[in-house]
């Protein structure tokens, strides 16, 4: 297993261009995987600093319809032709983020690209390769994060609270271990967490991916007392988390103290092998 950080908020160097966003490249199960094109085309012009060819992909999965995740999509598609493109069917619908000053900013996919032969709709668990396969539909115990305020969806021509209901995250399973990877955990990791334990009857041995403890959109973070929770929890889960973009790094540095070795930071430019 091999997973690059082509884009993400920071960057190991100034080499490497970083952005409000993700993308990761992952080998595994003799697939080459892209999760999240970021928000732009900045992943091609890393992946070729990062000697990774995206012409080459196998498949990509969106994680869910915000522009930091699929913002790249059409540059993907053009410069790719044979890949499968996963996304969840209600990622293209619209999709805005209300910003503290009460403007309100389209934050969705591009529309039109939701008619691309590539493209192949998902919904609830959705089995992709040997070892590949994506869920959604997840059961809320916990609540959802507090950094979801002010993210709508549009329903019935009104903008309401975003349901999340096109989150979808990544579960591979290779050599006897099994990742999970989340964009934004906007339904929150915890939650997905449990609904992963209930799909798979285990914990993850890794978990790859954002966490959404912190709001661009407000400048806000999690309170601390929400964070040690959710910190404590993860430690109990005995699995080894990477974490990045809307994580926060602010949460993530409370989270590193609670946690030790079993947390690190993801920033663009890195690289993890997990035998």
């Amino acid at each position: 297993m091999i997973v690059k950080a082509l884009v993400e908020n920071t960057s190991i160097s100034k080499d490497i261009g970083s952005e409000h966003g993700l993308s990761l490249y992952i080998e595994s199960n003799n697939r080459k995987i892209l999760f999240d094109v970021g928000a732009s085309e900045l992943f091609l012009e890393n992946a070729r600093k990062m000697n990774v060819d995206i012409s080459d992909v196998d498949y990509l999965i969106i994680s869910h319809g915000h522009y930091d995740h699929g913002g790249g999509l059409r540059a993907f598609l053009n410069e790719n032709k044979k890949a499968e493109v996963f996304v969840h069917q209600l990622a293209f619908e619209k999709h805005y983020a209300l910003h503290s000053n009460d403007k309100l900013k389209y934050i969705g996919l591009e529309e039109e690209l939701k008619q691309n032969k590539q493209i192949i709709s998902t919904s609830d668990r959705f089995f992709i390769g040997r070892g590949i396969q994506v869920f959604s539909n997840i059961k809320q115990k916990k609540a959802l994060p507090g950094s979801n305020s002010g993210l709508l969806m549009e329903q019935n021509g009104q903008r309401v609270e975003d349901s999340f209901a096109h989150e979808q995250n990544l579960i591979l399973e290779e050599d006897g271990k099994t990742f999970l990877v989340t964009g934004c955990a906007h339904k929150g990791i915890v939650n997905i967490l449990e609904h992963f334990r209930e799909l798979k009857g285990h914990m993850p041995d890794y978990v790859i991916g954002g966490f959404h403890l912190f709001s661009p959109s407000s400048g806000s973070s999690e309170d601390p007392g929400t964070i040690d929770a959710i910190g404590r929890y993860l430690l109990a889960t005995n699995a080894k988390y990477y974490t990045c973009h809307c994580t926060g790094i602010e949460p993530y540095n409370r989270l590193k103290a609670l946690m030790g070795e079993s947390i690190d930071y993801l920033p663009a430019g890195s690289e993890i092998r997990a035998y």
